[in-house]
């Protein structure tokens, strides 16, 4: 797929949560300047495995919302750039997309270095960008709305339940990550947690490698010998971008299965596995806040959605696709409530939004910009879904300042 993108009129036969079909005939528009969605995901670079699908996600829900009459009457437009996995170039797209395109809304990012390029822009600009991916928490800003988990949501609990009996009941950790602040804040985050448990830092083995990286080889055979050391051990993969294909086609040449050293990776979906061979990797483990294999008409809704715009029923969904829709979902409750695209008003009326998410769970924003959210656990299936074995009662409330991190102490947690 390709940066450029001509929004179709195709009729969809799938709208958001409780919507019905759309209308035989195009929607008049109220006359005045179109809303403006900027999209910012990567679409070619390391990125493109996992982002791409963001940007069509984003399409997907402008293509429905105009199918209805667009918002405040206006017909909303997308305006897409790609930022090419290239750090400093996300922060020069961020500038276009609000100066020069004046967007209303962005919805974009993946890694938290490309979040971290753009925040200053943003702030500066006070643009508004709906961030939908899992991260390591310590922050908060006014212009950011973070729909991913924080790591309470998420790797704290997928943590947890390698270390419960029913997870097999770890004793050693081994933390492989990419070397940028995602994995090295989270895994910082978890080694605190691990310590807290009992767990020494000598049955905590970490390493970090670049974006892209190849040669699992080496790694792989240290977490063998790791593991061979008398106590049960397990992966936590905080690796990120389309590294994981030879990750995890090496974990299956050393023939390490699951019941032997069972992998939980924070960053793989339906979308990574749709790339490789995942009979190997049956029983490895992924922690998220949405499978596409969630049943409930919810998410029965959202995949005829999908699979209605992209026109191919074998195209997956996954947690940052979830994160996006429910995000674009808000947001377009919350224009509605305020009656203007003003940043500051829309910031306003986002507080307290509900949405019944493809998770199957309401979620709501909170005045701290995050999400409550349920969190999962699932086993990779040879046919590239995922068994969930582990789900909370209810959505669980974001905690994006770490009790872990020692400098939280002081900081008013809400």
């Amino acid at each position: 797929m390709t940066a450029r993108f001509q929004l179709s009129r195709r009729a969809l036969l799938a709208g958001t949560a409780g919507a019905l079909a759309m209308p035989a005939i195009r929607p008049a528009f109220a006359q005045g300047a179109p809303i403006k969605v900027g999209v910012l995901h990567s679409l070619s670079g390391t990125m493109a495995i996992s982002e791409t699908a963001l940007r069509d996600t984003v399409l997907m829900m402008v293509e429905n919302i105009n199918a209805k009459g667009g918002l405040l009457g206006r017909k909303v437009e997308a305006v897409v750039v790609d930022p090419a996995s290239n750090w400093p170039l996300f922060a020069e797209k961020a500038r276009e997309l609000l100066q020069v395109h004046k967007v209303d809304v962005t919805f974009g990012c993946w890694t938290s270095v490309s979040r971290k390029s753009v925040l200053p822009v943003f702030e500066e600009l006070n643009g508004l960008l709906f961030y939908p991916v899992q991260y390591e928490g310590e922050e908060q800003s006014k212009n950011v709305f973070y729909t991913g988990a924080a790591p309470n949501q998420q790797a704290i609990p997928a943590v947890e339940y390698l270390m419960s009996e029913d997870g097999g009941g770890a004793k050693r950790i081994a933390l492989l990550g990419t070397d940028y602040v995602y994995p090295r804040t989270t895994n910082r985050i978890l080694r605190a947690f691990l310590n807290s448990k009992g767990i020494a830092d000598a049955d905590i083995m970490e390493e970090y490698t670049p974006f892209g990286h190849s040669d699992w080889q080496g790694i792989v055979s240290r977490v063998k010998r790791f593991a061979g050391e008398g106590k049960k051990t397990a992966i936590v993969s905080t690796i990120n971008g389309d590294a994981n294909v030879p990750f995890y086609r090496e974990l299956g040449n050393q023939g390490i299965k699951a019941e032997d050293i069972p992998s939980v990776a924070f960053s793989v979906g339906e979308e990574e596995l749709a790339g490789i061979d995942t009979k190997p990797l049956v029983g490895h483990l992924a922690a998220w806040n949405y499978f596409m294999s969630v049943p409930g008409a919810p998410n029965d809704e959202f995949k005829k959605m999908w699979h209605a715009y992209i026109k191919n029923d074998k195209r997956v969904t996954n947690d940052p696709m979830e994160a996006t829709y429910t995000g674009f979902a808000m947001w377009a409750q919350a224009v509605t409530q305020a009656k203007t695209t003003a940043v500051d008003a829309v910031r306003t009326a986002m507080y307290g939004q509900k949405v019944m998410a493809p998770s199957g769970y309401e979620e709501q924003m909170w005045e701290n910009h995050h999400l409550s959210k349920p969190v999962m656990i699932g086993e990779i299936q040879g046919d590239g879904q995922f068994n969930i074995v582990y789900k909370t009662p209810t959505a669980i409330k974001a905690e994006n300042w770490s009790p872990f991190i020692p400098e939280n102490a002081s900081r008013r947690r809400g």
